[in-house]
């Protein structure tokens, strides 16, 4: 989930199945092999195996592929199509067609080749990432001595999008009681996730087998051969991570530089990273409560301790009562998009002031507006309606990933106590969100498994110590699988650190990144 913003570093956040009814279970979220609760360490498979350095011939075409770089109407940047194999075991079968997009280094010193980007989701567009922000916000030094460049990932925006509802169609979902009260509101969401699964089942039924995220780390490195870099130099937010750890796993030999930015641990199972999540927005939502109480326009209460509890009950309201939003389409502000709302400005302390005017208003006024914005936001929903496919691409990749958490609601609710002791508040809504995937159209490819890319050059990996989505222990738990990572720490809130007003990460990120100077051994910055 994320909130629309001035584009930053700090990827998309990590999703799942498709809405706030998936709200926050992440990336890896309803879905995964694992059905312990246990630390993944002692049930997750070793690395994946490294390929061959060797072309195979199979491949050799694409490969050898010259891209036609052409305007597209964003000044300074460039735009290109690149092809890959559908079926990497089958060549033969058909192309998948990827959007591509540069920004030339415009510096005078001798270039360091290309630097690709990803903010994660899985679903967010990269290339968009690039050409609003990356391309012409990430520091001078860099942008003047990298090429800048973009892959929107298979199935992701301007790649073949997986498409899975139309906008009125998504407009009901993300409407619908995602913390069930009977047996009549479990029928009602367990048919929702049906029907998106559904959907995009019959929208994209030969793409929907080839989204897996090892699948785009090969397509990356197709995208490096293509553009002449003999290594892959690389900054990955969020899910993008998981991304470029894979890319690493695969082709340890031609790892570059590396950022890995709020990082994923792979080695778990969808269980316990849906609960490793709810704790780390317990956490986020910790700290923004005693941020409001600080404040003399916080609607929730005047102590720390009874934020939560408000907020919570506030919710119970909407849930049984939904507010007006003076919405176009006729929506209404009801328990599904507020928590959408407020999980949203979680990501980013910079909007805690926007969600407690927009929760004053609709709580003292009755005016769902603002919470609405900050839902639809996240959803990529514009005014007209309309639905980028992040959520579809989210989805799609997700549950090929890995199997589902949970089968059935009956094992939801057994999980339930756990998700509630990790968050009062969220906890309900984590936990239904974590049955996406069970109704997938497609078998899933992906196990946990541990990543340690042995023989890459170092690899630097990223962790905040309260970040809401990728919580600080998965980047640790990375760093130590990973047999070359460097550990750098940044002691703040939000998701993601890169670029978020710390002078002590971008510096020493822009020192790996133009000197190949990784961080010392425990580096921490706030």
């Amino acid at each position: 989930m994320h909130i629309r913003r001035t584009p930053r570093p700090a990827g998309r956040p990590l999703r799942t199945g498709g809405t706030l009814l998936a709200v926050a279970a992440l990336l890896v979220s309803a879905c995964s092999a694992g059905s312990s609760t246990s630390a993944a360490s002692s049930s997750a498979g070793a690395s994946q195996t490294v390929l061959p350095q060797a072309t195979p011939a199979g491949l050799a075409p694409y490969y050898a592929q010259k891209l036609n770089w052409r305007t597209c109407g964003v000044p300074g940047f460039q735009c290109a199509t690149m092809k890959a194999p559908l079926d990497y075991a089958a060549p033969a079968k058909g192309d998948v067609r990827l959007a591509v997009s540069r920004r030339k280094a415009a510096g005078a010193g001798k270039s360091l080749g290309s630097l690709l980007v990803n903010p994660g989701g899985p679903g967010g567009s990269a290339v968009g990432y690039l050409q609003a922000y990356a391309g012409i916000g990430y520091p001078a030094a860099v942008r003047t001595r990298y090429d800048m460049v973009a892959l929107d990932p298979r199935g992701v925006a301007r790649s073949e999008p997986v498409e899975c509802l139309d906008g009125r169609e998504m407009d009901a979902y993300t409407q619908t009681d995602a913390t069930p009260d009977n047996e009549r509101e479990t029928d009602e969401l367990v048919g929702a996730y049906k029907e998106f699964a559904e959907g995009c089942g019959r929208s994209s039924p030969d793409l929907l087998r080839h989204v897996s995220t090892v699948e785009a780390a090969r397509d990356m490195d197709i995208m490096r051969a293509v553009l002449g870099d003999q290594r892959l130099t690389y900054v990955g937010a969020s899910y993008g991570t998981f991304l470029g750890a894979t890319y690493a796993d695969l082709f340890p030999e031609r790892v570059g530089r590396l950022v890995l930015d709020g990082a994923m641990d792979p080695s778990l199972p969808a269980r316990r990273l849906n609960l490793d999540q709810t704790a780390g927005f317990e956490t986020a939502f910790d700290a923004f409560a005693k941020d409001c109480v600080r404040q003399t326009d916080c609607p929730l209460g005047t102590e720390a301790g009874e934020v939560g509890t408000n907020l919570k009950a506030f919710f119970d309201r909407l849930d049984a009562s939904p507010i007006p939003t003076g919405d176009a389409d006729g929506r209404r502000l009801g328990e599904a998009l507020a928590t959408t709302g407020v999980i949203a400005a979680m990501y980013d302390e910079s909007t805690w002031p926007q969600l407690r005017d927009s929760l004053t208003t609709a709580m003292r006024e009755k005016d769902g507006a603002g919470l609405l914005l900050l839902a639809d936001s996240y959803y990529e929903r514009d005014a007209d309606g309309r639905y980028s496919n992040l959520m579809f691409a989210n989805a799609a990749v997700n549950c090929l990933d890995l199997p589902a958490a949970y089968s059935t609601p009956d094992e939801v609710r057994v999980a339930l106590p756990s998700f509630e002791k990790a968050s009062p508040v969220f906890g309900e809504v984590m936990a239904w969100a974590s049955l996406t995937c069970a109704y997938w159209p497609v078998r899933p490819t992906g196990e946990p498994h541990r990543i340690e890319a042995k023989g890459a050059a170092p690899i630097v990996v990223v962790g905040t110590t309260r970040d809401p989505a990728t919580p600080y222990r998965w980047a640790q738990s990375l760093s130590r699988q990973l047999s070359s990572a460097r550990l750098l720490t940044y002691e703040g809130d939000g998701h993601t650190a890169y670029g978020r007003g710390s002078d002590c990460i971008d510096d020493t990120i822009n020192a790996y990144l133009l000197r190949d100077t990784p961080p010392a051994e425990g580096k921490r910055c706030s």
